[in-house]
């Protein structure tokens, strides 16, 4: 199936939440033959980068007693004035490099790599 076609079709395509209905969905070919591929995650949880698990920065930032949540009143002041949203416009990437990201793909061998498209904190 050429690359317009498959475009094409899979704009129209509607799922249902079954795994006969999923078994319909096309995947190309380059995909189905990968056999390693790198998916990132980077967002606004690295602005505050508070923790050991930083994704989970948006969540335990509104819950007493957690270290990001002591940390966020101490650096932020109290969730309910400066929230999870105020850190939106402060991610900017400022020193992010594709080309090298592109590179370092490159040398460990996998054939593709992309952003998550959205993390369980809701920003795409």
């Amino acid at each position: 199936m050429s690359n317009k076609k498959f475009h094409k079709r899979r704009m129209f395509m509607v799922y249902k939440p079954s795994w006969n209905s999923l078994r319909t969905h096309i995947t190309p070919k380059w995909f189905q033959d990968a056999k390693f591929g790198i998916y990132t995650h980077w967002g606004v949880y690295s602005v505050p980068a508070c923790g050991p698990n930083g994704t989970w920065y948006p969540y335990n930032m509104y819950r007493e007693g957690t270290p990001q949540y002591e940390y966020h009143l101490k650096t932020y002041g109290h969730p309910s004035k400066f929230g999870y949203k105020d850190f939106i416009p402060m991610f900017k990437a400022e020193k992010f490099n594709p080309d090298e990201w592109a590179e370092l793909v490159k040398e460990d061998g996998a054939q593709f790599a992309g952003p998550v498209g959205e993390r369980h904190d809701g920003v795409s």
